[in-house]
């Protein structure tokens, strides 16, 4: 069903743009091509300038919404995202950089502010990790903690930069609330290889997300390597985080709501709710996207003001739901 759904989105906003594309031509387009010299333009719009557009869309939103039902997991907070341990700051102080200094030059196709993002965030995951290790051990709620901190601390960095900087902040500021727009196949090339490798690793760490939402004691007596799990899942969602984040900015919340929606229709078992939270995601990302294009064409609102405006109330909700919070 969420396959079928996806499947359906992607069509929907192939066709959908300044010069719409009913769904039944979309895909006579796709398989066949313009036939006639009246079609020669929607072909063009249809197989070479939005395919990028949406895949990106679907690659980006099934690694957030993927990274989210793990990092739930791992840190059994139902509040937690993949940017809790400081990866997004980290990409938009190093694509801050880029664009404030006008650091423009383009590598293996891919634009320097892509490429200083995904610098940044490796860079603000290491420094976290490094952070709050602690004898070999990495405890959770430590990591948690750090990766706010530091994350803070890279806000704060990228504020001054944009200060400081050389180009106008409309640019920066659009680059931070997330968007698709003027996307090429190059970005596609820089996100896929790492949703490939990330996406197929983390469902082999179905079973040992299962078994720690029991408590890191009764994994470790179960014979799950703790610190090995925790250290492997901690690399694969950054990289999966970074890589996203590079070529989208900032698209808050995608991996906060669609796990526990997601949790809701398949329930809490990670061999089903990985898979999902993957279609979930992209689902989710696509319709913003589409949102993103139509709300106030031809201009576009950045997708992560729709996501921002989807998951705040999500979040208050949550929070609303909490029992256990001690204000």
């Amino acid at each position: 069903m969420l396959g079928a759904l996806l499947l359906l989105l992607t069509v929907l906003s192939l066709g959908t743009g300044p010069v719409a594309v009913p769904p039944d031509r979309v895909v006579d387009l796709l398989l066949h091509g313009g036939e006639f010299p009246e079609d020669e333009a929607a072909a063009v719009i249809i197989r070479q300038l939005r395919p990028p557009r949406v895949l990106l869309a679907i690659l980006v939103g099934a690694s957030l919404g993927l990274c989210g039902a793990v990092m739930q997991g791992f840190f059994q907070n139902p509040m937690a995202d993949p940017y809790i341990i400081g990866v997004s700051s980290g990409a938009a102080l190093g694509a801050t950089i880029a664009l404030a200094f006008s650091i423009d030059m383009w590598l293996f196709g891919v634009h320097s502010a892509s490429l200083f993002a995904f610098a940044g965030a490796l860079a603000v995951t290491i420094l976290v990790y490094a952070v709050a290790r602690r004898g070999g051990k990495v405890p959770t709620t430590l990591l948690l903690l750090t990766g706010v901190a530091v994350g803070s601390l890279a806000a704060a960095a990228t504020s001054l930069v944009m200060i400081t900087g050389k180009t106008d902040l409309h640019r920066i500021l659009f680059w931070l609330l997330g968007s698709f727009s003027s996307r090429r196949w190059e970005h596609v090339n820089m996100v896929w290889p790492w949703a490939l490798v990330g996406v197929v690793t983390l469902q082999f760490f179905a079973r040992d997300l299962n078994i720690l939402l029991q408590g890191e004691e009764n994994a470790q007596f179960l014979g799950v390597d703790v610190e090995r799990v925790k250290r492997l899942l901690l690399v694969i969602t950054a990289l999966l985080t970074a890589a996203a984040v590079s070529v989208s900015g900032i698209i808050g919340f995608v991996g906060l709501i669609v796990p526990h929606v997601m949790r809701l229709l398949v329930g809490p078992d990670h061999r089903r709710l990985l898979p999902a939270s993957l279609l979930g995601g992209a689902i989710l990302l696509v319709a913003a996207d589409m949102l993103a294009r139509t709300l106030i064409a031809p201009a576009e609102v950045p997708v992560g003001v729709i996501t921002a405006l989807l998951g705040c109330p999500f979040f208050l909700y949550l929070l609303s739901r909490r029992r256990d919070v001690v204000v």
